[in-house]
């Protein structure tokens, strides 16, 4: 090949280059589209569970006795940590679609997961939101409420006497919402008493449990708190197979269990359906921390207390009777630093 034939082969091969990129270069400017089966996602709110993308069903090998065949759904995968990722975004659905939101500020009661969860969503709507919860919240969740842009009103619980004792954020968050000097400001989601609580887990906790476990489930776990999780799934799971059991965990009054309520000294929400329970646990806070902290320590599980509550009912259950057991793990336990670092201290103090 002479010098002419070689310059004209650069000169071609150089062409074909160019024609090439120009090809490729729009595809490669075009910004990746969301697709979940790589798990990539075009916004966090994609990430909340669905019957599609349900949280992990794991199964406790160590704390419950050998016979027992027993599984924690951890909800705490959720992306703003909690169950209550559910609930607060099916509550913003619904309050969208009746045209509850339009040019309003939010406000509602929390004992913090659920406030976590809508100061997040709230925040990718630029949404402003005010929480009103209980002094004795872990200071954990006070500053996630505050890092997510919500406005935060702490109360002690017996603030307003007209309310059962452990009320006193919620008679707050009404008070703030109906105030006159506030006529149109704010709209109040109301988890306690509106049936998109329940919704959430009829659509979606429910029917993940069921498919999960293949429709094996006989025995359902939950705790007394909201009672959305424990009313729309119990609803679920009874339309399924009346024959399965649905139990509800009930913490001691003047307990230290975030998220979980006493029906004796808070009153009972409007969207609990009693219809659907077989049974009700009681548990004290020192069986609840003493479980939580096994499942810390023999099953690596970093949980709330109240998932230790709901694990210590499930251990005293009849596990012939029980079979096939799915309890919630509501949260993790890193919101809980500081109580945790309190319980520890005074577990020392005590050995």
């Amino acid at each position: 090949m002479n010098i002419l034939d070689a310059a004209v082969s650069l000169v071609e091969a150089g062409a074909s280059t160019l024609r090439e990129e120009a090809v490729l270069a729009p595809a490669r400017r075009a910004r990746l589209a969301p697709d979940p089966a790589r798990r990539r996602y075009g916004d966090v709110r994609e990430l909340i569970a669905s019957v599609h993308n349900p949280t992990p069903l794991v199964r406790l090998g160590r704390v419950l006795a050998p016979a027992t065949e027993a599984h924690l759904k951890l909800e705490w995968f959720n992306p703003f940590g909690s169950i209550k990722d559910r609930t607060a975004l099916y509550l913003l659905e619904g309050m969208r679609r009746r045209g509850e939101l339009d040019g309003r500020e939010l406000v509602e009661p929390t004992s913090g997961n659920t406030g976590i969860a809508l100061a997040a969503l709230a925040a990718l709507e630029g949404v402003r939101l005010t929480v009103t919860i209980p002094s004795g919240a872990p200071q954990e969740k006070l500053t996630l409420l505050r890092m997510l842009g919500a406005t935060v009103m702490t109360t002690p619980d017996d603030l307003c006497p007209t309310d059962n004792p452990a009320d006193g954020a919620i008679a707050l968050a009404r008070a703030v919402a109906e105030s006159p000097a506030h006529r149109g400001r704010y709209a109040m989601p109301n988890q306690y008493a509106n049936p998109d609580n329940v919704r959430a887990h009829y659509e979606t906790t429910g029917p993940e449990i069921w498919e999960q476990t293949e429709g094996r489930v006989r025995t359902f776990v939950a705790g007394f708190g909201t009672c959305g999780t424990i009313t729309g799934v119990g609803r679920f799971l009874k339309e399924r197979d009346p024959s399965i059991r649905i139990v509800a965990v009930e913490p001691q009054r003047g307990h230290h269990l975030p998220g979980l309520k006493n029906l004796q000294e808070a009153r009972a929400p409007a969207i609990l359906d009693r219809s659907v329970l077989d049974d009700v646990v009681r548990v004290d806070d020192g069986p609840a921390y003493a479980m939580a902290r096994r499942l810390f320590r023999e099953e690596a599980l970093i949980v709330g207390p109240s998932t230790g509550a709901i694990v210590e009912a499930m251990a005293r259950l009849d596990a012939a009777e029980a079979g096939l057991i799915v309890g919630i793990s509501p949260d993790g336990g890193h919101k809980y630093a500081s109580f945790y670092a309190e319980y520890l201290n005074e577990e020392e103090v005590s050995t």
